[in-house]
């Protein structure tokens, strides 16, 4: 009886408009592995370096939004709020990553028990220290090219 009601030109076992998927699961998996992936480079690229290495953050939300593309995932304002999100994951994931791989060093631990006993409050402290405005100004400028590239 429903389907009696339904238009002709839509089959009754498609979603209505407004509850189609803009976001497939394969690109938010692209996302994790690459959020992930770029944040052990870059921890590769500052351990190597010896400096923290913020100019990678554009790198980073050009990444994001190129998985986001890469995934299907359709423009608008989600695809947008996701690479802004993947961006800000992988500045967080790579700050963390290389407080802790310069603790293990002189704490005597490998670097994944260093990574687990590290706290919230020492890494914070710890990044700030390290973090010049350069380095600041940078991860800003990587959220600003994330917005503009994954919209």
């Amino acid at each position: 009886m429903i389907a009696s009601h339904m238009p002709a030109d839509r089959p009754a076992n498609r979603l209505p408009a407004g509850q189609v998927r803009s976001i497939p699961w394969f690109a938010l998996f692209l996302l994790a592995l690459g959020c992930v992936g770029f944040a052990a480079a870059w921890t590769a690229v500052a351990m190597l370096s010896g400096a923290q290495c913020a100019w990678m953050a554009p790198l980073a939300a050009l990444d994001a939004a190129w998985l986001l593309r890469l995934g299907g995932a359709k423009p608008g304002i989600a695809r947008m709020w996701l690479g802004i999100s993947a961006t800000l994951v992988t500045i967080v994931l790579a700050n963390w990553s290389i407080v802790a791989a310069n603790l293990a060093g002189m704490m005597g631990l490998d670097f994944l028990g260093s990574a687990l006993r590290l706290g919230p409050s020492l890494a914070w402290t710890l990044s700030g220290l390290a973090n010049g405005l350069a380095e600041l100004a940078w991860m800003a400028a990587a959220v600003v090219l994330a917005a503009i590239a994954s919209r």
